[in-house]
């Protein structure tokens, strides 16, 4: 299983995702420009000591990521975004899928949510007055759901 995030733009939120990626195993992309470096110091402070237990990639843009994970593998890829109407929770999801999450101000670009729209899915929220989830936690929320289904624990 992989998590790809999108031009992330918040140094702790990846971070925490890259501690989230530690613990389960599953591999980390970070595609396209980034928001800070990868030497920033609160990057490092929010995946504390496992930054070398995580497999990291990074990849210069979405074409260059699909060719090295989604192409050779014929991996499925999930997109999550806030405008989504599916919720995270239909997707049935199997071993070598792609989670991917966009940025924390502009989400996933609108060329890769139509082209992938039939993999299109959102986290349910109860309220209207909250515009978006942290991505750390949609991450979370919905990679422990895949491994959850796959029963990798």
């Amino acid at each position: 299983m992989h998590v790809a995030l999108w031009e992330p733009e918040i140094p702790p939120n990846t971070g925490n995702v890259a501690r989230l990626c530690a613990a389960t195993g599953v591999e980390l992309h970070l595609i396209g420009r980034l928001g800070f470096q990868l030497d920033d110091k609160s990057l490092r402070r929010a995946g504390i000591d496992y930054w070398p237990a995580v497999t990291l990639t990074c990849h210069v843009n979405f074409d260059a990521f699909h060719a090295a994970v989604i192409a050779p593998s014929s991996a499925r890829l999930f997109c999550f975004s806030a405008r989504a109407t599916t919720p995270y929770t239909a997707a049935r999801y199997q071993p070598g899928d792609v989670l991917l999450f966009g940025s924390e101000s502009r989400g996933l670009p609108e060329a890769i949510l139509e082209k992938h729209h039939q993999r299109m899915h959102t986290i349910p929220m109860l309220t209207s007055n909250v515009r978006s989830l942290n991505l750390a936690t949609a991450v979370g929320i919905v990679l422990y759901e895949a491994l959850r289904q796959l029963q990798s624990w």
